[in-house]
């Protein structure tokens, strides 16, 4: 059995990073918290997160803004095999123009048992099982 269903060999190397605009700081914050495993690792992110994770240092695979396509592009490099792994800081109380993006890659990652947590607590755990 893999660690993550889709990877035959339980490797983690491309990360999507989103935060909506209230988890952009919590998100920078996470990153350089956990830089000694983060480095090693293809980033990718969404617009404005990506901007924020860039000015931290990190190498970045900038893609559009949620709210312009960010969200649906991550789940197209989902859906084709290009990301392993998503973590997506959501603000659960604010409203969002583009949640039918966000539900979207949501689905998609449950279809292509891509692994996704929506918060710190989960990203933790995420980072400490690729250490």
């Amino acid at each position: 059995m893999y660690l993550w269903g889709h990877m035959k060999d339980n490797k983690i190397t491309n990360v999507a990073l989103i935060a909506h605009d209230g988890k952009k700081a919590e998100m920078v914050s996470f990153i350089l918290q956990n830089e000694s495993q983060i480095k090693n690792l293809n980033l990718w992110a969404t617009g404005t997160t990506g901007q924020h994770i860039a000015r931290s240092g990190f190498n970045v695979r900038p893609l559009l803004s949620g709210p312009l396509g960010g969200d649906a592009q991550i789940a197209t490099l989902v859906a084709t095999g290009k990301i392993d792994m998503v973590i997506f800081f959501r603000d659960p109380l604010g409203k969002h123009p583009h949640e039918p993006d966000v539900q979207m890659l949501m689905r998609l990652c449950d279809v292509h048992d891509v692994p996704l947590v929506t918060n710190r607590a989960g990203a933790n755990l995420f980072i400490s099982a690729i250490r």
